[in-house]
């Protein structure tokens, strides 16, 4: 495909901060895809690109941003729709739906046995995990409200067979859906919910449809040879960043509850033949779908007979997730021209699938950009592990910084190349894109050009969402690529802790009489063991902070809490997870409760849990803590 043929990929990675953190000191829009040592470059020029939208009202009112989504998806948890009257149902009540099935083609097949499963979008599959005297370790009642089900249904003695599986829960049709995947840039093939196994669709009285999915739940014809099961130990990883992070504003998929089957399952967390046998674990997921871009990429690769599920799988996912698009009209008039010697102007809305892979890959870049506001590495950006609705999905080996270091990865995998680490999300996410326009070209839903500018629109998105969100850390009014990539460069030279140096930077006073010895107290609990050399250059940044803050006029406690709602306190550093976890594998769920607490209110002082705010003790990086492989 000529898409391919225009994106150059070179991943070769140092272990130089500097030349690590390129990303970002090197980011100004208009050469964003075009310095050399940029690892992803192709010739669209973004300042050269033309897009011109009418003043329809129908058109504002279709538009439809990550940052919308994410602001529906967190009044939704939080009930703020201004009617507290509804009534909340019981499980037998809750309304499903089953579009996937309904609408999309099946495997003829029902057994788990290994195999290609051909022309086929899912099999039909029912939970086969064993349990014994299962427990429920910890549930979301935000979750709960978003189905309308009422939360004393979690009081129910039979609520731990029903969401292991182990009894089926009325109303559903369960299925495990087949895709595809690039892993670590290569082809896979067939990859499929090995894993995981969907209820279904419900219903509420708004009409949103959210999918429930049992992630443990026994095998599929999609487990290679793998058991289908999952552990305490990653399942209770799952369901915390599954909250915290929409918490912390960002699009993601997520968990309603957490069952310990009673039954261990063996796995070598190592890797090194010495397996252990450790509890057996189902968490419930949830999310509007659980669509990836592999789900698009294995039938485009399956050639000609394939090729017209590609459109039946686009136009299912265009009719129940963005309907916008399947209304838009000519009227709309959402055209661009592309390059300075070529003047086609394309119009969007004369190719529905044009204007949908622009948005999913739009979407895909302001998600990516949240995560690196957070320090969020997501361990396994596998294109299997991609949300079309631009959900963080597939917490396998995920982390937040610690000490920033743009080289950091999570994953013991990803350790000889880190191709997913850090300072990478963006330019992979951007390659992720690239194969996702490939599919439906190769389905001829999209041109050239519109794959093309769907994946410039991505660079674009990217940066104005990082460059916004970056801006609102450091309590700007407008972006600062000097100082801020300087103070990134600084960071990574004393490998400062991220979280926790933007919070503390809101202490400081846009006061610049403050004597040169005194500039860094308020940092003084992030900047540990500098030596002169360093305070030097750390007193020469905050003077110039100083300077760039006197010159806005906003008061210091204004500017406070402003920084104070986009720099959270409390993030789940891995050693928090680790406590929550041993305390779990004992039976005591009460550390995985409270850490759940915590992290639903990331922005707030909390007094009284100081502690989950602390830096990682010596113990969190011996083995297991804070590495991860893609298959824990």
């Amino acid at each position: 495909m000529q898409i391919l043929t225009k994106i150059s990929v070179s991943l070769s990675h140092t272990s130089s901060s500097s030349s690590a953190a390129l990303l970002f000191s090197k980011s100004l829009r208009p050469n964003f895809f075009h310095h050399r040592k940029n690892p992803f470059s192709y010739p669209i020029q973004p300042n050269r690109c033309r897009v011109l939208f009418s003043s329809s009202p129908s058109m504002e009112s279709a538009a439809v941003t990550v940052d919308s989504v994410a602001d529906k998806l967190k009044k939704q948890s939080l009930g703020n729709d201004g009617s507290n009257s509804k009534r909340m149902l019981k499980l037998e009540e809750l309304n499903w739906d089953h579009s996937f099935v309904r609408e999309l083609p099946a495997d003829p097949r029902t057994d788990t046995i290994p195999r290609e499963v051909l022309h086929a979008c899912y099999t039909k599959m029912l939970p086969s995990v064993e349990v014994e005297n299962p427990q429920l370790v910890v549930w979301s009642d935000s979750v709960a409200e978003l189905l309308e089900l009422d939360p004393k249904e979690f009081e129910r003695p039979d609520f731990p067979l029903l969401f292991s599986g182990a009894s089926p829960l009325v109303g559903a049709v369960p299925y495990a859906q087949n895709y595809g995947g690039h892993q670590f840039g290569m082809w896979a093939g067939q990859l499929g919910d090995g894993r995981a196994i969907t209820l279904g669709e419900v219903l509420n009285s708004k009409s949103e449809r959210w999918e429930l999915q049992l992630k443990g739940a026994g095998k599929t014809p999609y487990s290679r040879f793998a058991d289908g099961l999952a552990v305490l130990r990653s399942s209770i990883r799952e369901f915390l960043c599954s909250e915290a992070m929409h918490s912390l504003g960002i699009p993601t998929t997520r968990a309603l509850c957490l069952v310990m089957t009673g039954k261990n399952v063996s796995r070598d967390m190592f890797y090194d033949g010495n397996p252990k046998d450790e509890p057996g674990a189902i968490v419930c997921r949830v999310a509007e779908s659980f669509l990836r871009f592999g789900s698009y990429q294995l039938h485009a690769s399956r050639g000609k007979e394939d090729l017209e599920i590609v459109r039946t799988l686009a136009d299912y996912t265009i009719r129940h997730h963005f309907p916008h698009i399947e209304n838009m009209s000519k009227s709309e008039s959402i055209s661009f021209s592309i390059g300075e010697k070529d003047d086609t102007v394309v119009d969007l809305t004369s190719n529905k699938y044009a204007a949908w892979a622009v948005e999913v890959a739009e979407r895909t870049a302001s998600t990516i950009a949240r995560w690196q506001g957070v320090g969020f590495t997501h361990g396994v950006m596998n294109t299997d592990n991609m949300s079309v609705l631009g959900l963080t999905i597939d917490y396998g080996p995920f982390g937040f910084l610690d000490a920033f270091d743009p080289s950091f990865t999570p994953n013991t995998t990803d350790l000889p190349g880190r191709r997913y680490c850090f300072a990478n999300q963006p330019d992979i996410g951007l390659w992720n894109v690239a194969q996702f326009a490939t599919s439906l070209s190769t389905a001829q839903l999209l041109n050239d050009k519109e794959a093309n500018y769907a994946m410039e629109r991505y660079g674009i998105k990217f940066m104005d969402d990082y460059q916004a969100i970056m801006t609102k850390k450091l309590g700007l009014v407008k972006y600062n690529k000097q100082m801020i990539g300087e103070l990134l460069k600084n960071m990574a030279v004393d490998k400062v802790d991220y979280t926790n140096f933007f919070r503390l930077l809101s202490n400081i006073k846009a006061d610049p009489t403050i004597p040169d010895n005194q500039l860094l107290i308020p940092l003084k609990a992030a900047l540990l063991d500098i030596g002169q050399e360093r305070k030097e250059a750390w007193t020469s940044w905050v003077k110039s902070y100083i300077q760039e803050l006197s010159t806005i006029g906003v008061s210091d406690d204004e500017r406070k809490a402003s920084m104070n709602s986009v720099n959270p306190k409390y993030i789940l550093r891995n050693y928090l997870c680790q406590s929550a976890i041993d305390a779990a594998e004992q039976d005591d769920f009460g550390e995985v409760r409270r850490l759940l607490k915590v992290m639903q209110r990331p922005f707030d002082e909390q007094p009284g849990m100081e502690k989950y705010a602390r830096l990682p003790p010596a113990w969190a990086y011996r083995p297991g803590v804070g590495m991860l492989s893609c298959s824990s």
